[in-house]
């Protein structure tokens, strides 16, 4: 979080260590001896988390998520390979194949999946846990004028909606 209560500088960190690394560990994405499967266990398990450490506290904006699929696409694609068609002609897998492939398995669920974790953690702990006190608490002032940001409360709201798990 910046000064601004921006999140794309802590992003464009995330992704820049992420792209370290997948690149720490390019010869195994790269090579035909290592299975598509493992290829995944090792970008799931290594280069994923480097890139979300600390995700349970975003609040996903549009910019935000479109380069986060961007990146896990572009690590995707390299894991997976092209596709050769019918007549012979090689191919990039198309988004919609990526994510039959990974089984919809994709880094937004995941953020999401970690800040609903993350908020039922702080809902389960005492009254007197300074996390919660901080999660409570209700500044002095007023909002600034304008269309008021998105919160990380609203977004974890939002996203239960869209679950169907709250009304």
């Amino acid at each position: 979080m910046n000064g601004n209560n921006t999140l794309e500088e802590e992003i464009r960190e995330r992704i820049a260590k992420g792209n370290k690394a997948f690149y720490a560990n390019k010869a195994l994405c790269k090579s035909n001896l290592v299975s598509r499967k493992s290829k995944l266990k090792l970008y799931w398990s290594v280069i994923r988390p480097v890139l979300v450490c600390g995700c349970e506290t975003w609040v996903l904006k549009e910019s935000i998520i479109q380069k986060l699929c961007v990146f896990e696409r572009k690590i995707l694609r390299k894991i997976f390979g092209p596709t050769k068609e019918a007549n012979g002609i090689w191919r990039m897998k198309t988004n919609k194949e990526l994510e039959d492939l990974i089984k919809h398995r994709n880094i937004i669920n995941y953020v999401k999946a970690q800040r609903l974790s993350w908020f039922g953690h702080t809902n389960r702990m005492p009254e007197t846990s300074i996390v919660k006190r901080i999660h409570k608490w209700k500044p002095f002032t007023g909002r600034p004028a304008g269309r008021p940001k998105f919160r990380w409360d609203d977004d974890v709201r939002n996203y239960l909606k869209e679950m169907k798990l709250v009304k």
